[in-house]
């Protein structure tokens, strides 16, 4: 019987398999600005997979901006964000696309910690 290696998982966050449209700001080799249409295909509070048709040379810095409708700010509206820095730090080239590891400049979350305090239950107001 052939003994299976077990790999320890190194990342701090869970990732979640979302499909989400994304607008990609990045720059050529030329300096130029190009803005690609995407798509994130998992996201973690540290980064993301994003499917892109054109390559983005590695460790170049770029802006992820995600579509939304727009939402007027109120303080009964939890804080989002729609536009993340990140670093592409590993590239898969597929048939037709290429696939971005993407690290987010600062984390969505501090802590993994906070995270699962955010998960519990919250008592309501009597």
């Amino acid at each position: 019987m052939k003994a299976q290696s077990v790999t320890k998982e190194r990342r701090k966050w869970p990732r979640l398999a979302l499909a989400i449209p994304v607008f990609v700001r990045s720059r050529d080799l030329k300096g130029k600005e190009v803005l690609e249409f995407a798509s994130a295909l998992n996201v973690s509070a540290s980064g993301a997979l994003i499917a892109v048709r054109r390559a983005i040379p590695l460790s170049s810095r770029v802006s992820l901006e995600i579509p939304s409708a727009p939402v007027g700010e109120s303080r009964s509206m939890p804080k989002t964000r729609r536009k993340i820095a990140a670093r592409a730090m590993r590239m898969i080239h597929t048939e037709g696309f290429h696939l971005i590891g993407m690290k987010f400049t600062s984390p969505l979350q501090s802590t993994p910690a906070q995270s699962i305090r955010a998960r519990r239950k919250v008592a309501s107001p009597k």
